[in-house]
């Protein structure tokens, strides 16, 4: 982001933008296993088909997905790969710090039963 002028990072900031929707990041992780229609996706997704469209539109416009008409259907893939490799740093890192937040509320549990047993 050094020295990017105000424009790239409003770009940056949109591109976050769309994927801080948690409806948005089912989509992303659904198309990882192949492409879809929208009735499939808002199927696996469980919301209406109108729902998952807007979604999908917002993913076009950051270049995130690509749509491919096929007849009456129109189907959505991955159009970018590395927003699995930015997914998946950003999930280990969460992952991570769940882990270590059990570990610190299973000590302090811990530390409490002792402390109880001792009066």
């Amino acid at each position: 982001m050094q020295d990017l002028p105000d424009e790239a990072l409003q770009q940056v900031a949109a591109y976050f933008q769309a994927l801080s929707e948690p409806t948005r990041l089912q989509i992303l992780n659904l198309l990882r296993r192949g492409e879809h229609n929208v009735g499939e996706i808002a199927q696996a997704c469980g919301f209406t088909s109108a729902n998952i469209s807007r979604h999908l539109s917002v993913l076009m416009q950051q270049g995130l997905v690509a749509r491919e008409a096929r007849g009456s259907a129109v189907y959505y893939s991955i159009a970018d790969d590395s927003v699995y490799a930015l997914c998946d740093l950003v999930c280990g890192n969460i992952g991570r710090q769940m882990e270590r937040d059990a570990a610190q509320r299973s000590s302090f549990l811990k530390g409490t039963r002792v402390a109880r047993r001792a009066r």
